[in-house]
């Protein structure tokens, strides 16, 4: 088998080249047949929803934490495929709200599923997220699915596979690192990061993303399990909303997303990995900034270029930082 490095649209990953061997072809038939399953099963979660997102923390591991009540929130999202071939799947979510009777669009979080990768980027600890190798054994018929921000800085990142039992379609992460959500690093929490098993699986009305996370801290030098949260995030098929105002925003501000994918993955690769300061209210610095510029494409006070250009400085100086 050859390696080669292969860049597909805004991820990288290490792919084989080809096998050296014919396989028998009803071996090839269902290995196609396999992967072209998990690729509809993917393509599914793409649509219009109204979208609802439960938190529950449930067992404390440690004698001076009380859980949080529950908290629930939502709202209308949708969900686009912006790239697709046989082996990597881009899907960006789109959330449509409300302001002053006029729709808002907020672009929302990305999802990126590589077949059979060779790497994928993790999040290794506070302010910084390396490229991780996958073993032979590990990315066999599997998919990572690698998540990023609102700014197409990362999140996290884990393989998994899916599977088809009692009729079900769902895929299982292994454990993931990743660091806290808005909503827990606002509050200067005792767990400064979660240790997370991801969900997703296909329902007749959509999907839903389920999340086992297990919110960790550090106390005498030493990582501490502080609390398990349970997460369901429901995405039920609705579009009685201003859909139009999300394919709006997406058409004007594609090919600004699209270079700013580039240059988050060209700091990458310089360094298999990337260092970016976090915020409590921002996820990364980059986000008011990178936000802000396609906003203002949106409504025509800058040109895509001029954009990125400003993008793209941004990116690099807040990546400039070894680990």
């Amino acid at each position: 088998m050859t390696i080669s490095l292969t860049r597909r649209g805004s991820v990288l990953a290490l792919a084989g080249a080809g096998m050296a061997f014919a396989a028998p072809a009803l071996a090839q038939t269902a290995r196609v047949s396999s992967l072209e399953r998990d690729r509809q099963s993917i393509r599914a979660m793409a649509g219009d929803y109204r979208v609802r997102f439960d938190f529950n923390e449930t067992t404390p591991f440690v004698s001076d934490y009380t859980p949080l009540e529950p908290k629930t929130s939502g709202g209308f999202e949708s969900v686009r495929v912006i790239h697709d071939t046989d082996d990597f799947i881009q899907v960006q979510h789109l959330l449509v709200a409300d302001h002053e009777g006029q729709p808002f669009v907020i672009k929302h979080w990305r999802q990126d599923w590589t077949y059979q990768p060779r790497t994928v980027l993790v999040y290794d600890r506070r302010n910084y997220w390396s490229l991780a190798n996958v073993s032979s054994a590990s990315r066999r018929g599997a998919w990572s699915q690698t998540v990023w921000q609102t700014d197409d800085s990362p999140r996290y990142g884990g393989v998994g596979r899916w599977d088809y039992a009692n009729g079900r379609t769902m895929w299982t992460s292994e454990v993931t690192a990743r660091p806290l959500a808005r909503r827990d690093a606002i509050r200067n929490p005792p767990y400064d990061r979660y240790r997370s098993i991801n969900r997703h699986a296909l329902t007749p009305s959509g999907w839903v993303h389920e999340q086992d996370n297990e919110k960790v801290g550090t106390r005498d030098g030493q990582p501490v399990a502080i609390v398990h949260e349970d997460v369901v995030n429901t995405y039920e098929r609705f579009n009685g909303y201003q859909v139009a105002a999300a394919d709006s925003y997406w058409a004007d501000t594609a090919e600004y997303w699209g270079g700013v994918r580039q240059a988050w993955d060209d700091a990458i690769v310089r360094r298999r990995g990337v260092w970016v300061e976090e915020e409590a209210q921002n996820g990364a610095v980059t986000g008011p900034m990178l936000m802000g510029l396609a906003d203002r494409i949106h409504s025509a006070e800058i040109q895509t270029a001029a954009a990125l250009v400003e993008a793209q400085a941004a990116i690099t100086n807040a990546t400039a930082q070894s680990a």
